[in-house]
């Protein structure tokens, strides 16, 4: 019998779920629109608006299993950007805003040869920089923070790519989206970077109704259980690049698709 080769996170749901089990019969949280919900500090998944096309928010045995499953699937996620330290992984990130990570992946992999630390980015300049990332959308704008952010590193953090967000967030070109990623992968932080895939998942699924990047993000951080908080963002950014994609989602071959409260997933 051939074995059949997989898209990343794909793998058939587990014996147990099969059999319906209380994780997969959990059903969506009521609804508190009636009652307005107080803010505090993060939002909880229940205080988030009911818009869209997505149906309710999952409880949290439904969540549980979700990332078990994710957990179960692909134990070690990473992320698709080629990088060799922080400061690269940096760079690649503010690379590639409004980009494709194998579009990066294909002009980092010769800049990266000549200057892998900030100093040496520096010492390159701006106009050859610009020569190597020229076939990144934007690419002018990116070189010069690029450089901007090189002479800032050396100039406040010893060279060094700072373990805080805020710092992250003072550097030319960075965002808190790209502050999130570094902090995730470089330093193993339980932070969530919502990118467009991230917020579709978690829409879509039943994970968050927020209707911001932010108001996703305070979600995901409230309601994913903690042990599985680092991979998290992984998981969900590889789930919809390659399965729940926004055209044409890939319903049939979810692992999660009995948990989904997507109300327009396909059923065949």
């Amino acid at each position: 019998m051939k074995s059949v080769a997989r898209k990343p996170g794909s793998v058939p749901p587990s014996p147990a779920a099969g059999r319906g089990t209380k994780a997969d019969k959990a059903v969506a949280t009521p609804d508190p629109a009636s009652q307005p919900a107080k803010r505090t500090g993060k939002v909880s998944s229940t205080a988030t608006k009911r818009t869209g096309k997505a149906g309710g928010l999952l409880g949290p045995a439904a969540i549980e299993e979700i990332f078990r499953r994710f957990a179960a699937a692909n134990p070690d996620p990473k992320g698709e950007l080629e990088h060799v330290n922080p400061y690269t992984l940096l760079v690649a990130v503010v690379l590639s805003a409004q980009a494709t990570d194998a579009g990066v992946n294909k002009a980092t992999r010769a800049l990266f040869k000549v200057a892998d630390t900030p100093a040496k980015m520096v010492a390159l300049g701006e106009d050859r920089v610009r020569d190597y990332v020229k076939t990144i959308g934007l690419f002018r704008n990116k070189a010069k923070n690029v450089v901007a952010l090189s002479r800032r590193l050396i100039a406040e953090h010893g060279g060094e790519v700072p373990r805080d967000r805020d710092a992250l967030e003072a550097l030319p070109g960075v965002g808190r989206k790209t502050a999130n990623v570094v902090m995730n992968v470089a330093f193993g932080e339980p932070a969530m970077a919502v990118d467009t895939h991230v917020f579709r998942v978690a829409s879509r699924v039943g994970l968050s109704k927020g209707q911001t990047p932010l108001a996703v993000e305070e979600d995901l951080l409230h309601v994913i259980p903690p042990r599985y908080g680092v991979p998290a963002h992984h998981w969900l950014i590889l789930h919809g690049r390659y399965t729940c994609k926004a055209l044409k989602p890939d319903c049939p071959g979810c692992l999660i698709r009995d948990l989904c409260l997507w109300r327009e997933k396909m059923v065949g």
